[in-house]
């Protein structure tokens, strides 16, 4: 029979959890036997040759071929574990060459076996479907996390059951009650507010109590540290979890794949992945695209590397400067403009790989099959799929996000230093690439007399009649698969030097909705009182199918900023918090970011670089803040700046056939007056 695999881990051999197929009835537990050996190849054996003895004597260490996606090495299978390989890493000192160090044993035993996380065999991995009848339970705590030593008050939901539970009173008591309802429900996927800054309080909780570890199956949990690291250019931070065996457990709050894409998608990122859904859910999109290809070179029986060898090679300045631009942007000029198409290529950087064949082994020579190309096809498909499933079904809008952000990140580790299967020259031919189609589609789209208005690396902007034929045009000539979006207006907004900006800007759908890019509802930092009141601007803006219009709409969008600014002295301090992204600790000069972190010390909760943290701005010329929960009184000239802000960038919708305006508020008594003129004048 079928069996569905829930979970996955490795202790002395790999343990599945496993549902029959289509994720039903009861969860079983299954053991196997299993302890795979690394790879090891050494330019020059005989120098080694007492280092080899002592291998086969003491790791069963046996010669084999082992196959990269350069071609065969001759090497010995090595039966130990990481540390070493650490260790003859040291002793060798230099040339020695470590494949399958790092990979994970249980997704490792999956691959070698054909079977998949999530799915009902290796063939169902790439069905954009994923039939299952996973029960499912939903706690969401109202406590903070990060100040409350125990949970006092929560709500538990039985999804199956629609059924509501709500548990308050004292710690130990809401946690013996959260442990009956969990046996009670018996649970496979547990969906939880903070879950990975509460499960170590739980667990000491119930630790102190004597009563069952919550919510895993064997008593038993696997663990993941906490880290700060780098990533496309700013500090992230992943919390420490404790993982349960034999059930799912998301972190609702701190999940980028679950926030993106819903339980369908952490199931789809753990079958491609080849991942326990417990990973899948709190990895980012990079280590899943990473995973996924580290899954198919084991299936494939090719050799992963533990570390990269193959460096840059030394290139002459004139020679680096022509192969590494980047992607290609078009500036526009900042206005209003009726009637644009939107042409947005469909997964264009991984396409390219496809279709070019690039791979580091086929940088060479593009007539042997890549790597990268075989591994990459079956995801370009799958997302062409769930993009055109998805417009009428929206069970797979989640499933589209997470393969979207898969495709997305394969183009950026192709350049990564550390990616097992990158090349930076791989990366300079996929941009290099990517602008020689974006400039052909300029010039198809001029040829048919189309005015194209803006272009940002897989996009371009246009004006004309007969978008259908220029889209034809443009997929047949190259090769890719394009989707055109119509605005009745749409509005590029300046930059504080007069031109246009590349990545902000807005407008009516041809659906009625609007669609926004790097404006204040867009930004993540922006206080929710703020974004709220543009997202109402803008949706009275929707309405408007013309530039003619809109112009009517001015005084409607005028009087509900006024009142935004008139009610902003009485707001709730909640709806002021400002969300940043803290990339360090201490800072050289005074700032609102470092006394937030001051408040935050103060208040005995620590921080680390990369997280998030929430203030409300008390006194910004003395650079006073108050932490989410102290929150009380704010300033509010200074939100009141923000909300010029918010609204300048609305309002050049109407004045921007003049200098770029902005806003001056001036307080008349109670009475808040909005005057428009020159930012730079006021």
């Amino acid at each position: 029979m079928a069996m569905w695999i829930l979970d996955s881990a490795f202790r002395s051999g790999v343990d599945l959890w496993c549902k029959e197929a289509g994720g039903k009835g009861t969860v079983t537990r299954v053991h196997h036997d299993y302890d795979p050996p690394f790879f090891l190849h050494l330019p020059d054996p005989d120098r080694h040759h007492e280092l080899v003895a002592a291998l086969e004597e003491q790791y069963r260490a046996e010669a084999c071929t082992v196959r990269t996606i350069f071609g065969p090495l001759e090497g010995w299978a090595v039966y130990a574990d990481r540390a070493t390989a650490e260790a003859i890493e040291r002793q060798v000192n230099f040339g020695a060459q470590f494949y399958n160090v790092d990979v994970r044993r249980d997704q490792r035993f999956l691959a070698e076996h054909g079977l998949v996380p999530c799915g009902e065999n290796l063939a169902s991995r790439f069905s954009p479907s994923i039939p299952h009848n996973l029960t499912v339970m939903e706690i969401r705590i109202r406590d903070n996390p990060a100040r409350a030593s125990s949970c006092t008050d929560a709500e538990v939901i039985n999804e199956r059951t629609g059924r509501t539970e709500r548990l308050q009173g004292e710690g130990r008591t809401v946690l013996a009650d959260l442990l009956t309802l969990t046996e009670t429900c018996d649970p496979d996927v547990i969906l939880m507010s903070h879950a990975d800054l509460w499960m170590q309080k739980l667990v000491a909780g119930a630790e102190r109590l004597g009563i069952a570890p919550p919510f895993t199956r064997t008593g038993k949990y696997r663990t993941m540290g906490s880290r700060s690291y780098w990533s496309y250019g700013r500090m992230e931070y992943k919390a420490a979890a404790l993982i349960p065996d034999g059930r799912v457990l998301i972190d609702t709050d701190q999940s980028f794949v679950y926030r993106e894409g819903g339980l369908e998608g952490v199931l789809m990122a753990a079958r491609l992945s080849g991942l326990s859904p417990n990973l899948a859910a709190r990895f980012t999109p990079g280590t899943l695209i990473s995973s996924y290809e580290t899954y198919e070179a084991v299936r494939r029986g090719i050799a992963v590397p533990f570390r990269k060898n193959d460096v840059e090679s030394a290139r002459k300045c004139t020679a680096l400067q022509a192969a590494d631009r980047g992607g290609m942007m078009f500036q526009p000029l900042p206005g209003i403009y009726p009637d644009v198409d939107e042409i947005d290529f469909t997964s264009m950087y991984p396409t390219i790989i496809v279709l070019e064949n690039l791979s580091p082994e086929t940088i060479s020579d593009r007539q042997r099959p890549g790597f990268l190309p075989a591994v990459l096809e079956p995801l370009v498909e799958l997302r062409r799929a769930t993009k055109r499933l998805k417009k009428n079904g929206p069970q797979y809008e989640g499933i589209d996000s997470i393969l979207k952000w898969m495709l997305v990140t394969c183009f950026g580790y192709t350049g990564y230093r550390n990616a097992k299967f990158g090349q930076i020259e791989v990366h300079e031919a996929i941009t290099g690439r990517s602008r020689e189609i974006l400039m052909q589609t300029k010039e198809i789209a001029e040829a048919m007399g189309f005015t194209v208005l803006h272009g940002i690396v897989d996009c371009l902007w246009v004006q004309g009649p007969g978008i259908g034929a220029l889209r034809e045009r443009v997929d047949r000539e190259t090769g890719l698969f394009t989707e055109v979006e119509h605005f009745d207006w749409l509005v590029f907004l300046p930059l504080n030097d007069g031109n246009g900006a590349y990545n902000r800007y807005y407008g009516r759908l041809s659906d009625g909705s609007v669609k926004v890019r790097g404006i204040a509802a867009r930004r993540h930092d922006t206080p929710e009182y703020i974004r709220t009141l543009q997202r109402r601007m803008l949706d009275a803006m929707a309405g408007a199918r013309t530039i003619a219009e809109l112009r009517q709409c001015h005084d409607e969008v005028r009087r509900l900023c006024r009142d935004a600014v008139k009610q902003l002295p009485a707001a709730d301090p909640q709806e002021l918090l400002i969300s940043r992204r803290i990339s360090r600790l201490s800072y050289a000069h005074r700032c609102i970011e470092g006394a937030a972190v001051e408040a935050y010390h103060r208040c005995g909760v620590p921080v680390e670089p990369g997280m998030k943290i929430r203030y409300v701005v008390r006194d910004a010329r003395r650079y006073v803040v108050d932490t989410e929960w102290e929150a009380g009184t704010f300033d509010v000239p200074f939100y009141r700046g923000l909300l010029e802000k918010a609204w300048g960038e609305v309002e050049y919708a109407f004045t921007c056939g003049q200098a770029p305006a902005g806003v001056r508020w001036e307080s008349r008594g109670d009475e808040a007056e909005l005057r428009t003129g020159k930012i730079s004048g006021q």
